[in-house]
């Protein structure tokens, strides 16, 4: 399997599944009602802030990798539109499944020498950097997601 392959399945397993740390993204969300997604938990983010912010930066690589401009900006990372009911739930959500398997399918189809290359600008590292970055950074969030439903759960919302 070549490198691209290999990173286009560590982001698949952490998105959707099949990773050895066996917790993803999809599995964890697949319970999460809408308001427990919009439930403030202490000073925390909500889970629906998280995964918006953590689908941001999957976005921002997709349309890189399908030789859109790079507008991004890290202050809006947050700012997700507004979920007011399970169907606004449920349709961020199939979005956030549908651009992450485009996402994936595009990062495997990359050839390997793509990797060293700069992303977009010199300022950002190469693509293995930022690609392992959306890696690192799923994982990261992914655990305060879980501890947030933990906490909810106790909470019996």
């Amino acid at each position: 399997m070549n490198e691209t392959k290999q990173i286009a399945k560590h982001i698949s397993g952490v998105l959707l599944g099949g990773n050895w740390t066996c917790s993803n993204l999809k599995d964890t969300l697949k319970d999460v009602t809408w308001q427990q997604a919009t439930t403030q938990v202490y000073s925390f983010n909500t889970i629906a802030t998280l995964v918006y912010h953590l689908h941001y930066f999957v976005c921002a690589a997709l349309k890189v990798l399908q030789g859109k401009v790079l507008d991004s900006k890290d202050s809006e990372s947050f700012a997700h539109p507004p979920i007011a009911s399970q169907a606004d739930w449920e349709a961020f959500l199939s979005e956030i499944w549908t651009e992450s398997e485009l996402f994936i399918s595009l990062v495997e189809q990359l050839p390997d020498n793509t990797l060293w290359e700069d992303f977009v600008d010199k300022k950002y590292g190469n693509y293995y950097r930022n690609l392992h970055g959306i890696i690192e950074h799923h994982h990261y969030h992914l655990g305060q997601i879980v501890l947030i439903k933990k906490i909810l759960a106790q909470q019996k919302l």
